[in-house]
């Protein structure tokens, strides 16, 4: 990839046009989606009580977890404001799509929008990202350190575990310096989650609800980790001190173009183009793959394909000196 070293490139402009929304896009996208999931939720829990096999379910749940994806999407573009021209609904909408994916609208929104502003700020890690330790912070680190970090960086851990911790159990709690607006935005999420599971429980049975719904919620939740995981962990990814951290740079370098096949770019709301989503966040989702296509410019980042972005999974040390993620292996190198 070119080395971009403007900050404010002229052809930025062009982004602006994109920044359009459509209420009929919204609506029809909501429409589709919503009525996706749960038509697919309605036939597992059919299937559920008329005894048909259970991996029929667990197939079903793959593609309800991709709409989960989705939705989480939608809720992701609500927070930019980005999916509604007003606030308002954008923000009814947020909280909404937020209790479907057991997340807070303004305490996520707040801790999303930190990401956006620090992404690839090595002074600045550790709210909204995925930790990751320089080689010389782990060389000098003690023995449990190195052990507590390889656990947290091992893709079992990291896909097996962090999805259902951290949508089930984290997001139940503010995260660090929220406001009173983004704790009292906790507690009113986590009593609609709870309402939720209360009135399963009254209607169909708390038992046949989980069945159904674990496996999409399990899928859903890692699906996204995995996309965001993989939008800021490539090997040339851009990672920089504060004084010389670039915005533009840690947009363009520091996220990726992830170059999936048409149906999971649909179904993750074209999120893996992801370096004009840090550019423009005001960008719909919608509008994110004609950008892509009309400006040159923005294709001057290198994809980072499927076969790739399973290849990353090795890369867990930033290297200061080379400027690349390696893996632990490199050490002994």
């Amino acid at each position: 990839m070119k080395e971009l070293k403007s900050k404010k490139p002229q052809w930025l402009g062009k982004l602006k046009p994109y920044e359009a929304i459509s209420l009929t896009k919204g609506i029809f996208q909501i429409i589709i989606t919503t009525g996706a999931f749960f038509g697919l939720l309605a036939a597992m829990f059919y299937m559920a009580s008329s005894n048909v096999p259970y991996w029929a379910i667990l197939a079903l749940s793959v593609l309800a977890g991709g709409f989960y994806t989705r939705i989480f999407i939608i809720f992701h573009d609500c927070c930019h404001y980005s999916f509604f021209k007003s606030r308002t609904a954008c923000t009814v909408a947020g909280h909404v799509f937020g209790t479907m994916v057991f997340t807070s609208y303004y305490d996520w929104q707040k801790s999303h929008n930190y990401h956006h502003s620090t992404s690839g700020n090595l002074d600045k890690r550790g709210t909204g990202d995925v930790w990751t330790m320089t080689v010389e912070e782990y060389k000098n680190s003690d023995f449990l350190t190195k052990i507590r970090y390889r656990i947290m960086r091992n893709p079992v851990f990291l896909f097996g575990i962090v999805p259902v911790l951290l949508f089930l159990i984290l997001n139940r709690f503010p995260t660090k310096n929220s406001g009173r607006k983004e704790v009292i935005s906790v507690i009113g999420t986590d009593i609609l989650v709870a309402l939720v599971f209360i009135i399963a429980y009254y209607t169909i049975g708390l038992l046949p609800f989980l069945k159904v719904m674990a496996p999409v919620f399990i899928f859903g939740s890692t699906f996204g980790v995995w996309l965001f995981y993989i939008q800021h962990q490539f090997r040339d990814v851009y990672w920089a001190r504060s004084g010389e951290w670039d915005y533009f740079r840690a947009a363009m370098e520091g996220s990726s173009h992830y170059k999936l096949h048409p149906v999971l770019r649909w179904l993750s709301g074209n999120i893996g183009y992801h370096h004009i989503h840090h550019l423009r966040p005001k960008v719909p989702n919608y509008n994110l793959k004609n950008c892509y296509d009309n400006i040159r410019e923005l294709r001057d980042v290198s994809p980072v394909t499927l076969f790739q972005s399973f290849q990353s999974l090795g890369l867990r040390l930033w290297d200061e000196k080379n400027k690349q993620l390696v893996s632990f292996s490199s050490l002994s190198r």
